[in-house]
């Protein structure tokens, strides 16, 4: 398919979002922006959410890695829900109890402001580095698909995608992110769906047929019980728990879509609902995976990992395939970023410039979030130069490296002030949160000589939130502070 009829398909969907956006935004305000002025609903932010979660990396990487994993991913996936349910009875009605714009601000009522300060820092921080290394993934799959041909250069395609999340959400923010985001994994899924039926029809396969190949393929293994692996399956399943926890419970970009519900029993219900579709979604990628990794010696495709998917679509598939595969994966790319930035602008405003402050007049507040805006569609700029400077075989394991190192802290605070009555002694915190990812990197670093044949692996995020929880309780003293708070 031609490289110029692709590049124009990308700038109709983005019509179509600005469009939305426009629908969504007028009489926008700051609670618009920040909250979507309580008034989401609870089934669209659920569909929209899948989008979210699952991103580029997961319509690129997950099908990419089965070569090497197999099904291994339904472990972290057992996690999964364990994480949300987590999440969904213990996390959300305590947020909406405290009447939240900000998840970080519990902190600050349960343990104090450097608390709520390094919270918020850390959200930042990890936000920032998973969005962008997602938005990269992708943005590098369509330069070498369309752009390179037409002589454009990859920090061009770059700037150029993120002005355009820049312009759809500048005014609405949440309120017009919870509507595209729900066109966005409309048309990812579109993709994933219109993938597997055609696979299975080129092969001449039924699902069981296609599943006994994968079988004796070594492809649709699923569980490890090798403990020295880092795919352990007890070790995968944990991790999987935690990562959802920490980054989706104690994450603002996720929970600021599920606060800006009205009430927290439909909040729940959009969790639950989020949690049935996400996981028969992941195991539609995942025999997806089984049947790229079919079709490629048939089709005498050597691509791997991140390569595979998009070689096999490109080289080997019908136009339409291709069109309908490329809206899927700009679908996949603009839920990387554009809920990130509007999340990300959200806590510097609130959590570090006090935005809400008595002393600021409205104007005043909306031209902050403005440059704060604008500051991180730069940032973003940036990093996804960064990353096409690193380069990686398989960005999802980047990320959850990244995860591993730069929410620990997140899950130790939340964890501290949910699990203990104790009292820290403020001003040490960010020393805690920062001694953590460093004891991380150290025992990475000497795990050889520490475990011998034993490999760290997404435990990594786990053991941060420990190192961060136990200095909390070495820094802390048996007097209570929200003691109400840190019993519920």
């Amino acid at each position: 398919m031609s490289p110029v009829f692709l590049f124009f398909v990308i700038f109709a969907y983005f019509g179509l979002l600005l469009f939305v956006a426009w629908l969504t935004s007028r009489n926008a305000n700051n609670d618009s922006f920040f909250i979507g002025n309580k008034s989401s609903n609870w089934a669209l932010v659920a569909f929209g959410m899948v989008g979210t979660t699952l991103s580029g990396v997961t319509f690129i990487s997950v099908p990419g890695a089965v070569g090497r994993d197999g099904f291994g991913y339904l472990q972290i996936t057992i996690g999964y829900v364990i994480g949300y349910l987590a999440i969904t009875y213990v996390l959300l009605p305590l947020y909406y109890r405290l009447k939240l714009t900000s998840i970080y601000h519990y902190l600050d009522v349960r343990l104090g402001r450097r608390s709520y300060q390094s919270g918020a820092a850390f959200f930042i921080v990890s936000r920032t580095l998973g969005a962008t290394a997602r938005l990269y993934l992708v943005v590098n799959i369509l330069q070498a698909t369309i752009l390179d041909s037409l002589g454009v250069p990859f920090w061009v395609t770059s700037a150029v995608i993120i002005l355009m999340i820049l312009l759809y959400t500048y005014e609405g923010g949440v309120k017009t992110i919870v509507w595209t985001d729900t066109l966005q994994t409309t048309g990812m899924l579109l993709g994933l769906v219109t993938c597997v039926w055609f696979l299975l029809g080129e092969m001449n396969l039924s699902v069981p047929d296609s599943l006994a190949q994968m079988h004796s393929a070594g492809f649709a293994r699923v569980f490890d019980m090798n403990i020295d692996s880092p795919g352990y399956l007890w070790k995968q399943i944990v991790a999987g728990a935690f990562i959802t926890i920490a980054m989706t419970g104690m994450d603002q970009e996720m929970m600021q879509k599920n606060i800006s519900v009205k009430t927290v029993g439909d909040s729940q219900k959009n969790m639950l609902l989020l949690t049935l579709i996400l996981v028969m979604v992941l195991g539609l990628f995942l025999f997806l995976g089984g049947l790229l990794h079919l079709y490629a010696p048939q089709a005498g495709v050597t691509a791997t990992g991140d390569k595979l998917f998009p070689t096999i679509v490109m080289e080997h598939l019908p136009a339409a395939i291709q069109l309908i595969f490329f809206i899927a994966l700009v679908s996949a790319l603009f839920p990387s970023a554009d809920g990130a930035i509007t999340a990300l602008t959200s806590s510097v405003c609130i959590d570090l410039l006090g935005i809400h402050r008595n002393d600021l007049a409205e104007q005043t507040r909306v031209r902050l979030r403005h440059r704060v805006h604008l500051a991180f569609c730069a940032l973003f700029l940036l990093l996804v130069m960064v990353f096409k400077w690193i380069d990686s075989a398989s960005m999802i394991g980047v990320i959850l490296k990244l995860a591993g190192y730069t929410y620990g802290p997140l899950l130790g605070l939340f964890g501290f002030g949910l699990l203990t009555r104790r009292t820290v002694r403020d001003g040490w915190v960010p020393v805690v949160v920062i001694a953590g990812p460093v004891l991380c990197a150290l025992l990475e670093h000497w795990q050889q000589a520490l475990f011998g044949s034993y490999r760290l692996g997404l435990e990594l995020l786990v053991i941060n939130g420990l190192f961060v929880f136990a200095g909390l309780y070495a820094i802390s003293s048996p007097e209570r502070r929200g003691a109400t708070l840190a019993a519920n």
